[in-house]
């Protein structure tokens, strides 16, 4: 009987943000200004890097990614949520709520190796800068970035299924802005425990693993910092290890929060301003902090549109 019903469902609606219509014209207004900011910011990170040949190094290949990826994040999610704050009834079909999900969780889980990539290339530039052209070189770099890929499609891959293979009867309302594994497993008409477990395993691989490399990475980093003799180099590292910082506690607190925690029926709205961090803030402040804030980037940038 779940199976069938699961074959005919052809849509879930979602509750969006908000049900009241004030407030979904100033949250359209507030996401289509973090949207178009994203936007701008990764193509240009993206242009900058693939016009400037000084930028043709690793740090900035792997930020050239980062911004195909964080691009990619916000245009799976953030131009049905506007186009929902502006209509009554939020649809989506079956067939487009996975493959929203499908695409989310590739970016998404891409985007955690990713991080961790670059957390490993500062590491080896700080820590065994004599050695960074033969550790770091362009064979290497291209398969750090293919491995972070194959990991996304591949987590995403596993937990899409374990999501969609569930019956799901009765209402198909979804309490949330877009499609996710954690949303829809509210609405299974089935124990979910065997899922939970999946999902909470692939976490582990492609969240946990991330962080412990990226805090053993900054921990070796900032204890070479500390025996530089000057003030000054001193400070422009731990600033820039502070910033990046402020991603990873957005970025992974919050997916942590949401993917690692046991599956209740009931989804607040406390859980969706979560998302909200890792699904549009984050994809926004990546540019701005990892690369338009950067001296080569800002030449790179006078460079390019004095032309």
């Amino acid at each position: 009987m779940g199976k069938e019903n699961q074959t005919y469902l052809t849509e879930f609606i979602l509750l969006g943000l908000s049900s009241d219509h004030r407030t979904q014209i100033v949250l359209f207004m507030l996401f289509l200004i973090v949207y178009l900011l994203t936007v701008s910011g990764n193509l240009l990170i993206i242009l900058l890097i693939y016009a400037d040949s000084r930028l043709h190094t690793p740090m900035y290949f792997f930020l050239k990614n980062l911004s195909f990826t964080d691009l990619c994040f916000s245009t799976t999610i953030v131009p049905q949520m506007l186009f929902h704050f502006l209509v009554t009834r939020k649809v989506i079909s079956f067939t487009g709520c996975s493959v929203q999900m499908f695409s989310f969780l590739i970016m998404g889980c891409t985007e955690s190796s990713l991080l961790a990539v670059m957390s490993y290339d500062r590491y080896v530039a700080v820590c065994k800068p004599l050695h960074y052209t033969t550790i770091m070189t362009q064979r290497v770099c291209v398969l750090l970035v293919m491995g972070a890929w194959a990991s996304g499609v591949f987590v995403s891959l596993v937990d899409t299924t374990f999501t969609l293979c569930l019956p799901y009867q009765g209402l198909s309302v979804i309490n949330h802005y877009f499609c996710e594994p954690p949303a829809l497993l509210k609405l299974a008409s089935e124990e979910t425990y065997k899922a939970e477990m999946v999902i909470f395993a692939m976490g582990v691989i492609i969240l946990l693993g991330p962080v412990s490399l990226i805090l053993f990475s900054y921990w070796n980093i900032i204890s070479t910092v500390i025996q530089i003799q000057s003030g000054e180099g001193r400070l422009k590292v731990f600033s820039t290890c502070g910033s990046h910082f402020i991603v990873v506690v957005f970025f992974y607190g919050s997916t942590i929060f949401t993917y690692m925690q046991p599956n209740s029926k009931k989804m607040n709205q406390g859980d969706k301003v979560i998302s909200v961090f890792y699904s549009v803030i984050t994809p926004m402040l990546n540019p701005f902090i990892y690369s338009l804030r950067n001296k080569d980037v800002k030449e790179a940038c006078r460079k390019l549109f004095r032309r």
